[in-house]
């Protein structure tokens, strides 16, 4: 082995030259040239969810006492090559058996009481592509089967492996969530726009818990559906306040969002961490499969505030279902920068595949003139433009756009593209005067 390799791997799990036994395995001297250190707090997830209590922290796997748990560490190989894997564990003693899994290869790893540390997992051929090595509990003698940090790849051909390399600005908890991607709409220029509206349609299996569905985005707000647990889904309408901060109690009473008036059935609140401001939802069982109309306005009143107002409905049924208007003081503004998105807000769900397709844009003005919108402008969050995780999306496919994130899929777009659609000319028939 390769002693600069052998003392930087000792330096990064600060052991002694003496318990780095990686020679432990000799047949790994003659593919050894390259390491990679993939920290398991960003890039695990674990199957079935909530088994026992067993847990991710950023630190990695830190507890797993649940044979029925299966620990899933993803990452992105950018080439076929063989390479010997290896896992640094956390303090602790164990006396386990565990499996671990990987494209098809298994191999069975013995842990004991004074196991050396990192431990040699085995020899794998790793194809290009997304890789899932799954980490499961045969037998422990131990409360735990294992405490580990970090997955240790060590290879002969160098090359990228991607993965979330770091926990600045809490990129693990990003990271495990997935990589955000949005649609931002091109608008006909020097128009007062006040109405937006989109058809959205969610393909059948593509909506998993903690899935939000971002149909009519706003320069000061959004306008969606989301998948909250197996039996909650909600429609989201809120507003910023102009005040910036994450704790709505900090708003002062002159920057509050004031609700104007809300649809049966419909919460009303504030909301914080994620900036702040007013909230509304409906829960609504809305299904798959199914498309759904989103209409909301943006118009100035004059006195130095803005109304906001949002309806939604099934594509089958003839009426709008008022979910809120809010009234954000010091603010004169028309429509400005109608966007879509698809995220996932619970970091659990991150390794899940979601999709959404949005048809048949259009974009009313003050004067009741409407304009179709066929381009788009397809872009991704922080951990997407880092290249953390590229399990993303999007653009025009068979005349409407699309987004899609998580699952851990071999995604073909790039980020900053310009897309069209072709024109449908379906303009929406609305009467405005008879919405609730």
């Amino acid at each position: 082995m390769n002693k600069n390799i052998l003392l930087l791997l000792c330096l990064i799990f600060s052991i002694s030259a003496t318990a780095c036994e990686l020679n432990d395995a000799p047949q790994t001297k003659a593919i050894i040239s390259d390491t990679t250190t993939i920290p398991l707090g960003g890039n695990t997830f674990i199957e079935p969810k909530g088994v026992a209590n067993d847990a991710i922290s950023e630190n990695g796997i830190t507890t797993w006492s649940s044979e029925k748990s299966a620990f899933n560490i993803y990452f992105k190989n950018e080439k076929t090559r063989t390479c010997a894997l290896y896992i640094a564990l956390l303090p602790g003693e164990f006396s386990s058996k565990i499996k671990c899994t990987l494209g098809g290869q298994s191999q069975i790893v013995q842990l004991t009481k004074f196991q050396k540390n990192p431990v040699f997992i085995g020899n794998f051929v790793l194809t290009a592509g997304y890789q899932k090595l799954v980490l499961e509990g045969i037998s422990k003698e131990t409360n735990s089967f294992a405490a580990i940090s970090s997955l240790i790849i060590l290879t002969n051909a160098p090359g990228e492996f991607s993965f979330v390399k770091d926990n600045i600005d809490n990129r693990y908890y990003w990271g495990r969530r997935g990589p955000s991607v949005h649609l931002s709409y091109t608008m006909p220029m020097e128009k007062n726009v006040k109405w937006f509206y989109n058809e959205v349609t969610i393909p059948m299996g593509l909506d998993p818990i903690g899935s939000y569905f971002m149909a009519n985005g706003f320069a000061e707000g959004y306008f969606g559906f989301q998948v909250n647990s197996e039996n909650e889904r909600r429609i989201l309408f809120s507003v910023w306040s102009p005040f910036k901060t994450d704790n709505p109690a900090a708003i002062p009473e002159d920057q509050k969002i004031k609700m104007l008036k809300k649809g049966e059935g419909v919460y009303t609140g504030e909301f914080g961490n994620e900036g702040s401001g007013g909230q509304s939802y409906l829960r609504y069982k809305w299904e798959a499969g199914k498309t759904y109309q989103f209409l909301n306005s943006v118009e100035p009143d004059g006195q130095g505030a803005t109304q906001y107002t949002a309806y939604f409905k099934e594509s089958s049924s003839p009426d709008w279902l008022l979910i809120a208007s809010f009234k954000r003081p010091k603010t004169d503004t028309w429509y400005k920068r109608p966007h879509s998105f698809v995220e996932n807000f619970n970091p659990n769900y991150g390794h899940i595949l979601r999709q959404a397709t949005y048809t048949n844009q259009w974009v009313c003005d003050s004067s009741g003139a409407w304009f179709e919108l066929t381009e788009a402008k397809f872009t991704g969050d922080d951990i997407a433009k880092r290249g953390y995780r590229k399990d993303y999306e999007g653009g025009e496919k068979s005349g409407h756009f699309y987004l899609q994130n998580g699952g851990f899929f071999n995604g073909i777009a790039f980020l900053n593209q310009i897309f069209q659609r072709a024109t449908a000319n379906k303009k929406p028939t609305i009467d405005f005067n008879k919405l609730p």
